[in-house]
């Protein structure tokens, strides 16, 4: 998916397949947690050990690098774990007087590792009100604050987001053909009709990795009905509801009329998907904001080269909202999760510094432009833009409105994406998906199915 994989439901970046593939939760031990003291260490001086799975080495040097302008007598050490070994590593480490002054965590209060590991973080409520003021939840992603908080504590500060919701498309390629990116659904079919007569693929999605599929379907739903989605996953509505059966049948017609590639169910996202994007062997694919990164001149040459495509020319790709594909006007939803938060050890011995640099990534304009810059997340702070200036796009004249529209509008948004699904209830999704797609179930079956499984899940 896009850079930072998460032990639990992340997004993706280049290794995303990794995160959908686990889906796994945090599992933590929380036992004999000493009270923190804030005034623990000095706040402008020290060392400290920041541990998690993500970022790469080369961002984190970047935010670290940023942050020693402001306050270079804070030596900071990241120590990035595996994926499937962070969990092994931290619940130990957090349990001792040795761990990490820093430690990352999964967003989702009720499922993610900070639900688990809350207890083990300081709140940072305090520091975030005295950084932005008394109305600092105003000045934060809202999505990045409540899948971070855990029993009225923030847990975690999150560095960025990112955000689902939006088809991404190959402008050279609809350019070409004298195409326009499709509005509604009929649009779509015609679209795909005429790349298919110049032997172009149209849309192509990994149908065969069901965690992506969640994606596309909640996009139908919120296209049918707003809000709809977000409830079943609280529990507030059936997922026999009138508009999730109505989104399942718009999604088998994806499969019947040609819009999905033939043997989707085949395709894995990641690579099968976003190889065939990136090689422009396909000219639309279901990918998130992570896909921002991809806009630049050298994040399109990597992506295209590591698709396997000898001599990689960058290509225009855009994001567009997802057709109205039910005819309600109902277009532009956007839904996400923090990508992951800090959180500040209990046990640690320079709570100050590490509360420092964790409030400062997570809140200042310096800490939050050094995130901006690489298009990897969402900044955390809605007025943080990235330097447009110092950023190397494909085709600026075109590219920079839409992304500028796409970083605003995600941090208006409060739906979750993945973060309030559990492991199971994804895995249900997903054999709801793959079910009607393959005309093994009705839409009114596979709900019916969906239902009772969330029922057990309870």
């Amino acid at each position: 998916m896009l850079g930072s994989p998460r032990p639990r439901n992340r997004r993706l970046r280049r290794t995303a397949a990794l995160f959908v593939a686990t889906g796994l939760a945090l599992a933590g031990c929380a036992g004999g947690v000493s009270t923190e003291t804030a005034d623990k260490g000095a706040a402008d001086s020290g060392e400290i050990t920041w541990w998690g799975w993500t970022p790469d080495a080369a961002p984190a040097e970047t935010y670290i690098k940023a942050f020693n302008k402001a306050y270079p007598k804070i030596k900071v050490t990241f120590k990035k774990l595996t994926i499937d070994g962070y969990d092994a590593a931290i619940r130990p480490a957090l349990a001792s007087t040795v761990g990490p002054d820093v430690f990352a965590v999964a967003p989702g209060a009720a499922n993610g590792a900070v639900g688990i590991y809350g207890v083990n973080a300081v709140d940072l409520k305090p520091a975030v009100e005295k950084a932005l003021g008394a109305d600092w939840e105003s000045k934060l992603a809202p999505i990045g604050v409540s899948s971070l908080t855990t029993d009225g504590k923030l847990a975690g500060l999150s560095v960025g987001s990112v955000f689902a919701g939006t088809v991404w498309v190959n402008k050279d390629l609809f350019d070409k053909y004298q195409l326009t990116p499709p509005k509604t659904y009929d649009e779509w079919k015609k679209v795909c009709a005429t790349f298919k007569s110049h032997d172009v693929g149209c849309f192509v999605q990994g149908a065969g990795q069901p965690a992506f599929n969640e994606d596309t379907l909640q996009a139908i739903t919120d296209n049918v009905k707003p809000g709809v989605w977000e409830k079943a996953l609280k529990g507030e509505v059936s997922w026999t509801d009138p508009a999730i059966v109505r989104a399942l049948s718009i999604w088998k017609k994806l499969f019947d009329d040609g819009i999905m590639q033939e043997g989707a169910l085949g395709v894995q996202q990641y690579p099968d998907a976003n190889n065939g994007f990136m090689s422009g062997k396909y000219a639309m694919v279901m990918m998130g904001t992570w896909y921002m990164q991809y806009s630049t001149v050298e994040g399109s040459t990597n992506a295209i080269s590591g698709a396997g495509v000898a001599n990689p020319k960058p290509f225009t790709q855009l994001p567009i909202p997802f057709p109205d594909v039910a005819g309600t006007g109902n277009v532009g939803a956007l839904y996400g999760d923090a990508d992951f938060g800090l959180a500040v050890n209990k046990r640690s011995k320079s709570i100050a510094a590490a509360t420092t640099f964790v409030t400062w990534l997570g809140t200042s304009k310096e800490g939050q432009q050094a995130v901006a810059d690489i298009l990897n997340d969402i900044p955390a702070l809605t007025t943080a833009q990235p330097n447009w200036d110092a950023v190397k796009l494909v085709n600026p004249e075109v590219q920079r409105p839409a992304l500028e529209k796409l970083i605003t509008d995600a941090g208006k948004s409060s739906e979750p994406r993945l973060a309030t699904v559990s492991a199971d209830l994804q895995t249900a999704i997903g054999v709801a998906s793959t079910t009607v797609a393959a005309g093994q179930a009705t839409p009114e079956q596979a709900a019916k199915t969906l239902q009772s499984t969330a029922e057990k899940i309870k």
